[in-house]
Protein backbone atom coordinates (compact mmCIF):
# COMPACT_ATOMS: atom_id res chain seq x y z
CA UNK A 1 0.00 0.00 0.00
CA UNK A 2 1.08 3.62 -0.83
CA UNK A 3 -0.40 6.40 0.69
CA UNK A 4 0.33 9.93 -0.76
CA UNK A 5 -0.27 13.25 0.77
CA UNK A 6 -0.24 16.49 -1.10
CA UNK A 7 0.67 20.18 -0.19
CA UNK A 8 1.56 23.52 -1.40
CA UNK A 9 -1.19 24.55 -3.95
CA UNK A 10 -3.07 27.70 -3.90
CA UNK A 11 -3.79 30.85 -5.60
CA UNK A 12 -1.45 33.13 -7.41
CA UNK A 13 -1.17 36.03 -10.31
CA UNK A 14 -0.50 34.80 -13.54
CA UNK A 15 3.50 34.99 -14.10
CA UNK A 16 3.88 33.55 -10.80
CA UNK A 17 5.42 30.37 -9.11
CA UNK A 18 4.45 27.50 -6.57
CA UNK A 19 6.30 24.45 -5.60
CA UNK A 20 3.86 21.49 -4.56
CA UNK A 21 5.17 18.55 -2.48
CA UNK A 22 4.22 15.00 -2.15
CA UNK A 23 5.28 12.91 0.63
CA UNK A 24 4.64 8.55 0.06
CA UNK A 25 4.46 6.47 2.62
CA UNK A 26 3.69 2.81 3.56
CA UNK A 27 4.29 -0.60 2.71
CA UNK A 28 6.45 -0.27 -0.15
CA UNK A 29 9.64 -0.93 -1.77
CA UNK A 30 11.67 0.83 -4.18
CA UNK A 31 9.34 3.34 -5.80
CA UNK A 32 10.51 3.69 -9.10
CA UNK A 33 8.15 6.41 -10.89
CA UNK A 34 6.73 9.46 -9.69
CA UNK A 35 4.45 11.77 -11.01
CA UNK A 36 2.02 14.35 -11.12
CA UNK A 37 -1.77 14.95 -13.09
CA UNK A 38 -4.11 17.88 -13.03
CA UNK A 39 -7.50 18.26 -14.11
CA UNK A 40 -9.24 21.40 -14.75
CA UNK A 41 -13.12 21.87 -14.58
CA UNK A 42 -14.89 19.91 -17.69
CA UNK A 43 -11.59 18.35 -19.27
CA UNK A 44 -10.19 15.24 -18.09
CA UNK A 45 -6.87 14.33 -16.38
CA UNK A 46 -3.29 15.01 -17.80
CA UNK A 47 -0.38 14.19 -17.08
CA UNK A 48 2.15 16.94 -15.79
CA UNK A 49 5.41 15.55 -15.14
CA UNK A 50 7.19 12.02 -14.18
CA UNK A 51 10.27 11.36 -13.02
CA UNK A 52 12.19 7.73 -12.17
CA UNK A 53 14.15 6.96 -9.41
CA UNK A 54 17.38 7.28 -11.67
CA UNK A 55 15.76 11.02 -12.00
CA UNK A 56 14.72 10.50 -15.83
CA UNK A 57 12.29 13.07 -16.78
CA UNK A 58 8.93 13.99 -19.02
CA UNK A 59 7.61 16.94 -19.41
CA UNK A 60 4.10 17.62 -20.93
CA UNK A 61 4.34 20.47 -24.21
CA UNK A 62 2.51 22.65 -22.55
CA UNK A 63 4.60 22.90 -19.60
CA UNK A 64 7.96 22.36 -20.75
CA UNK A 65 10.12 25.09 -19.84
CA UNK A 66 8.41 26.42 -17.05
CA UNK A 67 7.83 23.09 -14.79
CA UNK A 68 10.39 20.99 -13.16
CA UNK A 69 10.13 17.77 -11.26
CA UNK A 70 12.61 16.85 -8.69
CA UNK A 71 12.49 13.87 -5.80
CA UNK A 72 14.42 13.86 -2.40
CA UNK A 73 17.12 11.83 -1.53
CA UNK A 74 15.24 9.15 0.15
CA UNK A 75 13.03 8.94 -3.09
CA UNK A 76 9.81 9.00 -1.23
CA UNK A 77 8.68 12.71 -1.71
CA UNK A 78 8.55 14.47 -5.12
CA UNK A 79 7.54 18.02 -5.76
CA UNK A 80 6.82 20.47 -8.84
CA UNK A 81 8.11 23.79 -9.05
CA UNK A 82 5.60 25.76 -11.15
CA UNK A 83 7.21 28.75 -12.87
CA UNK A 84 5.43 31.42 -14.74
CA UNK A 85 2.37 30.55 -14.18
CA UNK A 86 -0.62 30.83 -16.69
CA UNK A 87 -4.55 30.90 -15.90
CA UNK A 88 -4.54 27.48 -18.46
CA UNK A 89 -2.70 26.16 -15.68
CA UNK A 90 -5.41 25.95 -13.15
CA UNK A 91 -6.84 22.86 -11.97
CA UNK A 92 -6.48 19.97 -9.18
CA UNK A 93 -3.32 18.76 -9.22
CA UNK A 94 -2.56 14.92 -8.46
CA UNK A 95 0.22 13.04 -7.28
CA UNK A 96 0.50 9.40 -8.55
CA UNK A 97 2.70 6.19 -8.12
CA UNK A 98 2.55 2.91 -10.62
CA UNK A 99 2.96 0.18 -7.93
CA UNK A 100 2.90 -3.54 -7.91
CA UNK A 101 0.29 -3.28 -10.62
CA UNK A 102 -2.26 -0.64 -9.14
CA UNK A 103 -1.92 3.04 -9.46
CA UNK A 104 -1.77 5.28 -6.13
CA UNK A 105 -3.18 8.74 -6.40
CA UNK A 106 -3.34 11.75 -4.17
CA UNK A 107 -6.14 13.84 -2.39
CA UNK A 108 -5.32 16.46 -4.75
CA UNK A 109 -4.60 20.30 -4.66
CA UNK A 110 -6.26 22.94 -6.22
CA UNK A 111 -3.77 25.46 -8.06
CA UNK A 112 -5.51 28.41 -9.45
CA UNK A 113 -4.19 31.28 -11.50
CA UNK A 114 -5.71 34.57 -11.90
CA UNK A 115 -5.46 36.23 -15.06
Amino acid sequence: QVQLVESGGGLVQAGGSLRLSCAASGTFFSINTMGWYRQAPGKQRELVATITRGSATHYADSVKGRFTISRDSAKTTVYLQMNSLKPEDTAVYYCNVPWSGHDYWGQGTQVTVSS
